[in-house]
């Protein structure tokens, strides 16, 4: 992120082909400014950031990687909070979490949660290891499930908890996705799943 009518730019760098490309350039009279902490990758594909404002309260955002910009949530609406900082957390219930400076109450700051109708997902752990490995997949709803794989390479598991799987990295798996078949749907990882030498 950088300057761009005074209230900075969300870019990317493509770094195998020495590119760089502005997806935002914000106006710090109209959607915020100053967006200090990168944008979180979530698990739809797009990315959702936070941005203060001079001018008002701050605001919730999201870019798609195309660089198509939506103002989500703006803090002066609602008298909820103000001056959001950090970047935002997903949990694997699709649900985006943040703090900001300020609440309504006091000068002591908030916890918040933002839903955007995001998914739910599951979260390896660790996000990377060797073929053999055994992994825990953290999630929700995950009694009942019926198979794991690794980037479509099914895998030996045993559900733990409705929370959490513990899996092992299959034979042929490669660096892609873990897929849990669960009762209502199958939920893929978000980040994807780093297979390692």
């Amino acid at each position: 992120m950088g300057g761009d009518r005074n209230g900075g730019t969300i870019f990317e760098i493509n770094l195998t082909k020495n590119h760089f490309r502005t997806l935002h350039s914000f106006d710090a009279s109209v959607d915020g400014g100053n967006p200090f902490y990168p944008p979180t990758l979530a698990n739809d594909g797009n990315f959702y950031g936070v941005v203060g404002d001079p001018y008002a309260a701050g605001y919730i955002f999201e870019v798609t990687p195309a660089g198509v910009y939506t103002s989500l949530y703006n803090f002066a609406c609602c008298n909820l909070g103000s001056n959001p900082f950090g970047p935002l957390l997903q949990a694997t219930n699709g649900e985006l979490y943040g703090e900001t400076e300020y609440s309504h109450r006091t000068n002591s700051g908030a916890i918040f949660q933002f839903s955007n109708g995001i998914g739910p997902s599951v979260r390896p752990v660790p996000v990377a290891g060797k073929i053999g490995q055994n992994i825990i997949i953290l999630g929700n709803g995950l009694t009942g499930s019926t198979r794991v794989t690794f980037n479509g390479v099914a895998a030996a598991f045993t559900v733990e908890s409705d929370t959490y799987i513990k899996a092992r990295v299959p034979l042929g798996a490669t660096t892609g996705k873990v897929s849990v078949n669960t009762p209502t749907g199958t939920l893929n990882s978000n980040p994807q799943f780093v297979v390692t030498k």
